[in-house]
């Protein structure tokens, strides 16, 4: 096992564990953080509750985590900017999101608002890992799916399974790049190793570019289900998004997301695929990446 431990903040997130089975296959000792206690048992992790640490006391010599991976949301790490000074870290990859520039004139506030929070949230970790001499990596992933536990595609598949068809904005020609979180896991692993390569950011996109309407008929076709594409006026979703958010699993739709279906959404990944080898997988859904049939 490789002595040096690695910091991993958002261990529990899909990203996160993720990334623990793929760092324990790498025979990694992690030092896994959590907001809230977790009853785990592994050789290679230790977990660490964040509320019951006292900086003061910690030894950065003797308990020195020079790596970290950061894939809790980019905003909440100013919170543990200490932390990770008291540790004595050396090197950073933080998890960011194509969103902060497909949703930065976004006609929803709260979509603003969390594009804004995106950038804010990188410019503060670029200046104070600057300040810090840290070396930093930022990872900026297109649409993320996987596991039946995002909020992206396995949202279209309970949607499916619960109307039996999928409502789209004219023609939904607006073209996607949506990435397995396995691969988005991959790239935080080979950045942290990736020594050559700091103080940069990447967009990491998926190994298939398709339009919105081709995504949704390959969701159908993984379910077993002949595609029932309903194409519906801007109105109408507006009414429609006002009427779902009276159900929790859909109070984050609104109708900016069915606005989006008709724009590309897409970047360039060669960088990354140049400097971290990254070559992720095309979209495909497999018996794992659908959602539990009951919940």
């Amino acid at each position: 096992m490789n002595e040096q431990p690695i910091g991993l903040l958002g261990a529990t997130s899909l990203v996160g564990e993720c990334l623990l089975q793929k760092l324990t296959q790498e025979h990694r000792h992690i030092i896994a953080f959590s907001r809230h206690p977790v009853i785990q048992s592994h050789p290679q992790i230790t977990w660490q509750q964040l509320n019951t640490i006292h900086l003061e006391k910690v030894n950065a010599e003797k308990n020195k985590i020079p790596t970290w991976l950061c894939v809790a949301p980019i905003w909440v790490l100013p919170e543990y900017f200490d932390l990770l000074l008291a540790y004595g870290a050396h090197r950073i990859v933080v998890l960011s999101s194509t969103s902060r520039f497909t949703k930065n004139t976004s006609s929803e506030r709260n979509e603003r608002e969390i594009a804004l929070q995106l950038i804010k949230g990188e410019e503060l970790v670029q200046t104070w890992a600057t300040t810090h001499a840290i070396e930093w990596i930022i990872l900026r992933p297109t649409l993320i799916y996987g596991h039946g536990r995002d909020k992206n595609v396995a949202e279209i598949i309970q949607f499916i399974r619960r109307f039996g068809f999928f409502p789209v904005l004219g023609s939904a020609k607006g073209l996607r790049q949506p990435i397995h979180v396995e691969d988005v896991a991959l790239a935080c692993f080979s950045a942290l190793g990736t020594l050559n390569s700091a103080n940069r950011s990447y967009n990491i996109t998926g190994g298939e570019t398709l339009s919105y309407r081709a995504m949704v008929k390959h969701i159908f076709a993984a379910l077993g289900r002949t595609p029932r594409i309903l194409t519906v006026p801007l109105w109408l979703f507006q009414i429609a998004t006002w009427g779902l958010r009276w159900l929790p699993r859909y109070q984050h739709w609104t109708a900016a997301m069915a606005e989006r279906m008709n724009e590309d959404l897409v970047f360039d990944d060669s960088d990354a695929r140049r400097d971290l080898n990254f070559f992720p997988r095309s979209f495909k859904l497999t018996s794992e990446d659908l959602p539990s049939q009951n919940e």
